[in-house]
């Protein structure tokens, strides 16, 4: 039997197998698999009829059992399964948690699914709505078939809102500017629903604290004209006065201790600070109280409104210093329509120590394993101050690459400061619900690479990070600093200098220093969205204020050492912009283009090698080894005959990723991909010929193509992907698509071109 005749072999023999599922249906049962909806009516479009065919089927239910290929494969799992013996175990985590039991057709309630498709029907402006429903039997399965027969649909003619001069019809009124409620609009019901819900929402804005949607009704008349209707907003009489009411801030007081307990607030009323417009109840002293006054918006004789309430909550919450945070606002006992606010916050542990395993991959293809420690302090100076010091060692291998057996050691420590505020001379507090953050950081790293040499690197940095919304986010560095120092360099890699002097560049003494400046737009969190996107656009800056003062010129030999070190002087500019197109609740197409450009002027021949581009490796050209490809269709394997083939770097990176993604079953999901790009070099480099970006750029574009699975752990996503090469551009010119030698069945075409990827997390 060859490889064809055993693949049709296993389906058929999988597919009678899962046909047997209903031999395990209790006696007088059938197998209930699915419904069908049918929309009729002359009046109703094909576009309309379609819109309502989809939205039906999707409130039916019961829903019929999962299938995939016309198989229900967890429905035969909780078949073979059986039953266990003990509520625990591997054949009863199979039932539970794998399989799915069968849906019976005696769950079923035709009478009263039809009557949910015709409210739904009507609901939607379709009033003169019949509904039809019936049974088919095939053997020991059956279906259910549904036919919705609707007649025109009412469309809105006139809005009204309240005329009448009262506070709370005049706040009503007010709204009508934005409604969801628009004339030639086709009358629906949740549609009204919203409507209520949105007008609600602006009075909270205007201090009507307890109003709620409920207190609203939308009258419809259907008389006014042919298929339309009048939609009439109105507040409910029996509404109570304390909703048709405008309350304003009095008293705010602050619990920063709180623990729940009945006495827990009595305890503490014997000490009491006053701090602006604040009460704060805190005998332990555990807080600066200025840190309340930036992050609350509300102050005494604000009228009351829920963006402020929410806001305020969000910054405590965002402080990170606190477990709960809870929140009530109750009538003032003072004159008039007053409201006091009061916040229970239950604080965080103080100190705490953790100790992480991470399994990690990086840009070059490396994977490994790191252990850190990590001591947290979330107060260290009465300010919510965030102080965490960690200790940390790992190693990185290559699983495949140009560089196995290369591998890495690590270790070091960094400390980091973050005050939930911008610390700074000039009083800046960036509005919205996100507390700004300064950030200070020292560390040390010592890497060893086997057989080559070791670096020792320390870095430090200070600046500031906030959030304009929940899309969009800023970090400033003002200083950024690198100091980089090498050891131990082997024979071997000093070898590889003579043939290759662009690799003394790896081993230089690096002093970079200078700020930096990202800007992050995403709104990929927004799951209803079809099209959603990411962009990170950043610029690093580094020694320029110093090269300006000094006046360095490395062309004309003045350059300028500090610690006996030249400082590097740089701009490099890089965006990330990444697309996602939903096809469906399982499936989406994913894109990402990367440009980015360095020049090194004044102190700087060229960008030091840790700051330069590179291409190629599991998050980037997956089709080619890590960090091969370029500059330019300069072929760095051809000059190295050694095991070890050094990284290629660039001034200019240009790539293009993009993938389709799919769920396959469970947690297992699949890709197809395509992936393009190179870096290059600004000038002539005479040991790396073809390097220099040009007008012909884009013939020096690799592109590779590849499949793979994803793992969906829910805590982390294992990712493989096999891909090979479609377009080399280190090969002649008018020979770099090499899509006509593409040989799955040959062995020496695999082991060249076949490149297996591993990794953890998506690559974008």
């Amino acid at each position: 039997m060859n490889k064809k005749h055993l693949l049709y072999f296993l389906f058929f023999a999988l597919f009678a197998w899962s046909c047997s599922n209903t031999k395990y249906l209790p006696e007088g049962e059938l197998l209930y698999t699915g419904a069908t909806v049918k929309v009729e009516g002359d009046e109703t479009s094909k576009k309309e009829k379609k819109a309502l065919k989809t939205a039906l089927k999707s409130i039916l239910r019961p829903k019929p059992n999962s299938s995939f290929l016309g198989l229900k494969p967890k429905l035969l799992i909780y078949n073979l399964a059986g039953t266990p013996k003990k509520e625990k175990g591997w054949r009863h985590w199979l039932k539970t948690k794998v399989g799915e039991p069968p849906v019976l057709y005696s769950q079923v309630d035709l009478e009263y699914s039809k009557s949910v498709l015709q409210n739904f029907t009507e609901n939607s402006g379709y009033f003169q709505t019949k509904s039809e429903a019936d049974s088919t039997r095939n053997g020991k399965k059956a279906s259910a078939e549904y036919i919705v027969t609707t007649g025109k649909q009412y469309t809105i003619r006139d809005v009204i809102f309240p005329t009448d001069s009262s506070l709370i019809s005049t706040a009503v009124r007010n709204t009508s500017r934005r409604s969801l409620l628009k004339k030639d609009q086709g009358y629906s019901l949740d549609a009204i629903k919203l409507e209520r819900t949105r007008i609600d929402s602006r009075l909270k804005e205007k201090g009507f604290f307890f109003f709620n949607p409920d207190y609203l009704k939308v009258q419809v008349d259907s008389t006014v004209a042919d298929h339309q209707v009048d939609l009439i907003v109105k507040v409910k009489d029996e509404t109570p006065q304390q909703a048709e009411t405008q309350y304003k801030i009095n008293k705010i007081i602050v619990y920063p201790n709180y623990s729940i307990g009945m006495d827990s607030v009595k305890n503490t009323m014997d000490s009491i600070k006053k701090y602006n417009d604040f009460t704060i109840i805190d005998p332990e002293n555990l807080f600066k109280p200025r840190i309340f006054d930036r992050a609350l918006y509300f102050q005494k004789e604000d009228l009351y409104n829920r963006a402020d309430h929410n806001l305020s909550l969000n910054r405590l919450v965002n402080m990170g210093t606190f477990k709960f945070v809870k929140n009530q606002f109750r009538i003032s006992d003072t004159i008039g329509n007053y409201l006091d606010a009061y916040y229970y916050l239950t604080p965080l542990p103080k100190k705490s120590i953790r100790l992480e395993l991470l399994a990690k991959t990086n840009s070059a293809n490396y994977t490994g394993t790191e252990l850190n420690l990590n001591w947290s302090n979330r107060n260290a100076f009465r300010g919510a101050e965030l102080l965490t010091i960690t200790g940390f060692g790992g190693v990185e291998v290559q699983v495949s690459g140009q560089n196995k057996g290369f591998n890495v050691y690590r270790f070091g420590s960094e400390a980091n400061l973050v005050w939930p505020r911008l610390v700074s001379p000039f009083k800046l507090n960036p509005p919205g619900g996100f507390v700004p953050k300064t950030k200070a950081t020292l560390g040390y790293e010592f890497q060893n690479r086997i057989k080559l040499y070791s670096l020792q690197t320390f870095k430090g940095s200070f600046g500031y990070l906030w959030k304009e919304s929940e899309q969009k986010e800023h970090l400033f560095n003002i200083t950024e600093i690198t100091y980089a120092s090498p050891q131990n360099v082997t024979p071997l890699y000093q070898e590889q200098i003579l043939a290759n002097p662009s690799l003394g560049k790896v081993i230089e003494k690096q002093l970079i220093f200078g700020p930096t400046y990202s800007f992050t737009f995403t709104n990929t969190l927004e799951r209803r969205k079809k099209n959603t996107f990411y962009y990170k656009g950043t610029i690093d800056l580094a020694g320029n204020v110093a090269g300006l003062v000094t006046g360095a010129n490395i062309r004309k030999g003045d350059t300028i050492k500090l610690f006996n070190v030249p400082f590097s002087q740089f701009i490099k500019l890089e965006n990330d912009f990444r697309h996602y197109y939903k096809l469906g609740p399982d499936s989406e197409i994913a894109s990402r283009i990367i440009a980015g450009a360095g020049f090194a002027y004044g102190n700087s021949a060229e960008i030091p090698f840790i700051k330069q581009f590179f291409i190629g490796g599991t998050n980037s050209l997956r089709a080619f080894r890590a960090r091969s490809i370029g500059p330019g269709s300069f072929d760095g394997a051809a000059v190295n005959t050694s095991a070890f083939l050094p990284d290629q770097s660039g001034d200019i990176k240009l790539e293009f990723n993009t993938e389709y993604r799919a769920k396959i079953y469970g947690l297992v999901k699949g890709a197809l991909f395509v992936d393009a790009g190179n870096i290059w070099l600004l000038n002539e480099n005479s040991d790396k010929p073809g390097a220099k970006f040009s007008k012909k750029f884009w013939s020096e574009m690799a592109v590779g193509a590849g499949a793979g699975l994803r793992f969906d752990f829910s805590f982390l996503v294992l990712r493989t992907d096999l891909a090979f090469p479609i377009r080399k551009p280190y090969l002649p010119d008018g020979e770099r698509w090499v899509l006509d030698k593409i040989n799955f069945g040959s062995s020496p075409w695999r082991r060249e071109n076949l490149v297996f990827n591993l990794a953890i997390g998506y690559p974008f």
